[in-house]
């Protein structure tokens, strides 16, 4: 029975939304828009590396799925538009290739890892920050970043001019290798 109705849904929603069984659906979340189709896999936003036209930077002749969302988001009912800024769970790999109504229908597509929960990351706008050190001001820049709703700027690379500049903020190898 599981296998019918995966099949179904695969027939239903490949053609329309490029569906790539994921298991665990968000589309109603994402302006109808599958996230799956980011060749990063990024269920949470734009990875950062959206090219100044829009497109994307694993591959250029690919726009932004991120920007295609949101801009589907825009367009739809209140309900499902006010679900885009909701933080949603990682990927179970596990239930790739199933039916994610059926998984709906029985809870599975809710289960979440160990050390992630749902409640704690619901209306957040992303994973909670660790407490900043002792003495230590927030970056206006990583704020700036942050209200744009963009996340925080990449740590930059070993032997990057830039290296010196924050370093120790995030921590990390890369901070660790800078200092």
């Amino acid at each position: 029975m599981a296998t019918l109705l995966a099949t179904i849904e695969h027939a239903v929603k490949k053609p329309v939304w490029d569906c790539r069984m994921c298991g665990q659906c968000v589309l109603h979340s994402t302006g109808f828009t599958c996230p799956m189709t980011c060749p990063k896999s990024l269920r949470n936003g734009p990875c950062g590396g959206v090219r100044e036209d829009g497109s994307c930077e694993v591959v250029p002749s690919m726009r932004c799925v991120w920007l295609k969302a949101y801009t589907r988001a825009e367009r739809l009912p209140g309900p499902f538009r006010s679900d885009f800024d909701e933080l949603r769970a990682p990927v179970d790999n596990r239930l790739e290739g199933t039916s994610s109504w059926a998984n709906l229908l029985t809870g599975r597509d809710r289960v979440t890892p160990d050390g992630w929960s749902a409640e704690e990351h619901r209306g957040s706008g992303g994973a909670p920050r660790p407490p900043e050190p002792p003495g230590a001001g927030p970056d206006p820049e990583e704020a700036e970043l942050r209200t744009l709703g963009r996340g925080a700027p990449a740590e930059p690379a070993p032997g990057d001019p830039a290296a010196g500049k924050g370093a120790g903020r995030t921590g990390g190898a890369a901070a660790e290798a800078a200092r």
